[in-house]
């Protein structure tokens, strides 16, 4: 029940009068009052006024019902009314239901009048109760659910509870890579071959070509294949997709896990052997653009002062690079994304112009524009001088060459000769001499075989063991070569010419008398500097340290530069490179003191 103030004027009772009742947290009551003959008063409710704030509420009181109720007094309590003025007296005033007429009034033992007022409803307690009851049952059976497919990733395990469902198999790697089962559910012996669902019979009769398609020429296990079947082009796509994505380890089984890492080690030990030449055709570089990806700067914390790099090679396990700026020597650890610095030696008065590594990889060999050399032991990180050397009197010692058994290093001297000096006692140990001047040279495979060529376009080729002079040929074309380059299997050599023109022999067929080269390419304007085959022989990179961009890649088995290279890359101007033992990287060294690093992403190891 809610009390209320009745408030009222002082009039005389004679006269008709109007109260007002406000009441606390309800409406606002408008009263008559009406004298009969008879002395008694009859109060009526003309109207009422309800808050906003009941109205949201949706109170029982409504303005637009008309509320009748009439309440009756006695004379004493008029006179009682009349006599307070304005005097607040406690009344309970009942709220009215909306749906309701009339109510009747409700007097107290002293006299106040009260109203009822009904409470609303309040929810039912069985409807909440069942509400419960269902969402309690639908949150057990997520739980349920949750369990059943993830296991127990979201729940720890009861111990010393009986489990209704028992694992029914125990990975146990303690005894190599057995499984331990259980008896009731053992598991094969060998894996059951899982068969395709649905295998489409149109595969087998459709025709892709993937000639004259640029973007599939890559799916090309030969250069004259055009047309596949359709089950043989899903195989290469996804060859092709795991050759570029090898995919994740968590995602493979356990046996397929295994199996891959026994094929991963075969591979690669393979790949490391070095009389690996014959190529599997899923090895075959397809020719007209070359899928390579740019890294990071091998000297990109180094180099602050940008200077020149004159000079780069790999160590030949593929994990260090040399590089050579100025006076000075760094050794970076190439891992194509921090490539952190491991050493750098400094060497007075000797700007450094070439360094090698020795093919068993104990030391390096540095050249400049001095009579003498250093060898750069990397066990000790010491330098030690070679020469000048006795009875020559070269001023210049700055382009040489290591013989690939690592027991010789050729240098270019004076007049055409050609200085040849013994790798362990670092002593002459003999010459030989050309009718001209000596510009390039170049060991073959064994080492005991060495070419040469000067400035008058011909070409040499030496015995060591008894240093005789076995075949001269002409260049074709050059007047002046300044570049050579052998393969891996000795099958081609490359002349550079003061042109731009690269002429590729056959080597066998140029020393049988054949004169005319096996191809030439013409895809620089200036001077080549600098020509080197990759590890497999099908790459031949040609370079122009003068010009800008001037480093061209050659697909070797068709002798087509790759149409992709550099394309929109600024590569500066370049005056050095090298490739990776295992091809993987390729390091290209630029007047501005860059060393840029690229993964030729068709060569998996480095």
């Amino acid at each position: 029940m809610r009390k209320t103030q009745v408030r009222g004027s002082k009039c005389p009772i004679s006269a008709s009068a109007e109260w007002t009742v406000f009441a606390v947290g309800g409406g606002e009551l408008s009263l008559s009052a009406t004298r009969n003959r008879s002395g008694s008063i009859n109060f009526q409710i003309l109207h009422d006024l309800v808050t906003k704030e009941k109205k949201k509420e949706k109170t029982s009181l409504n303005p637009n019902h008309s509320i009748h109720s009439f309440l009756s007094f006695n004379h004493s309590a008029a006179k009682t009314l009349t006599k307070m003025s304005l005097i607040s007296q406690n009344a309970a005033v009942s709220k009215l239901p909306s749906n309701s007429g009339d109510s009747p009034p409700v007097t107290g033992s002293d006299g106040e009048t009260k109203v009822d007022e009904t409470k609303p409803k309040r929810k039912n307690k069985k409807r909440n109760r069942a509400d419960k009851s269902k969402k309690s049952e639908n949150k057990a059976e997520m739980k349920r659910l949750e369990s059943a497919l993830f296991g127990s990733l979201y729940s720890r395990p009861d111990f010393g509870s009986e489990s209704s469902n028992p694992p029914q198999f125990v990975i146990d790697r303690s005894a190599g890579n057995e499984l331990s089962v259980d008896e009731e559910n053992p598991l094969p012996s060998e894996q059951k071959v899982r068969k395709p669902t649905w295998v489409d019979e149109e595969e087998e009769r459709t025709q892709v070509d993937i000639q004259n398609v640029s973007r599939l020429r890559k799916l090309r296990s030969s250069v004259d294949e055009k047309l596949i079947s359709g089950s043989e082009y899903v195989s290469r796509l996804r060859a092709q997709h795991e050759k570029l994505s090898h995919g994740t380890n968590w995602a493979r089984s356990f046996s397929e896990e295994s199996n891959l890492t026994s094929l991963d080690e075969e591979s690669s030990d393979l790949l490391r052997r070095d009389d690996y030449v014959e190529l599997d055709s899923n090895l075959k570089l397809i020719p007209g653009l070359l899928e390579f990806s740019k890294l990071t700067d091998v000297n990109s914390d180094a180099n602050k002062e940008r200077k020149t790099i004159n000079t780069m090679q790999f160590h030949p396990n593929g994990q260090f690079l040399l590089t050579g700026t100025g006076k000075q020597i760094n050794l970076f650890q190439v891992d194509g994304k921090r490539n952190p610095e491991i050493e750098t030696k400094s060497i007075q008065n000797f700007p450094i112009l070439k360094a090698a590594f020795l093919p068993n990889g104990s030391e390096a060999i540095l050249s400049s524009r001095r009579n003498y050399l250093y060898s750069f032991d990397l066990t000790k990180a010491s330098f030690n001088k070679i020469g000048p050397l006795t009875g020559r009197d070269e001023k210049s010692y700055e382009t040489f060459e290591i013989s690939p058994d690592s027991n010789t290093i050729a240098i270019i001297g004076n007049d055409g000769y050609i200085l040849l000096l013994s790798a362990k006692t670092k002593q002459l140990i003999g010459t030989v001499k050309m009718n001209g001047t000596a510009r390039s040279l170049a060991f073959k495979k064994d080492g005991t075989e060495l070419l040469t060529a000067g400035g008058d376009g011909h070409v040499y080729l030496w015995d060591l063991r008894n240093r005789k002079c076995i075949y001269k040929g002409i260049d074709e074309g050059s007047l002046e070569t300044k570049s050579l380059s052998v393969s891996h299997n000795n099958e081609l050599f490359a002349c550079g010419s003061s042109s731009g023109i690269v002429n590729v022999y056959e080597t066998d067929e140029f020393l049988g008398g054949k004169r005319k080269p096996l191809k030439t390419v013409q895809n620089l304007v200036t001077t080549v500097d600098e020509i080197k085959f990759n590890f497999d022989g099908q790459i031949m990179a040609i370079c122009s340290k003068g010009t800008k961009n001037a480093l061209r890649l050659v697909h070797v088995p068709t002798f087509n530069v790759f149409n992709n290279w550099p394309g929109r890359m600024n590569l500066g101007e370049p005056r050095c490179f090298d490739f990776s033992p295992n091809g993987g990287f390729l390091t290209v060294g630029n007047r501005e003191g860059r060393v840029l690093l690229f993964k030729l992403n068709h060569y998996q190891n480095a």
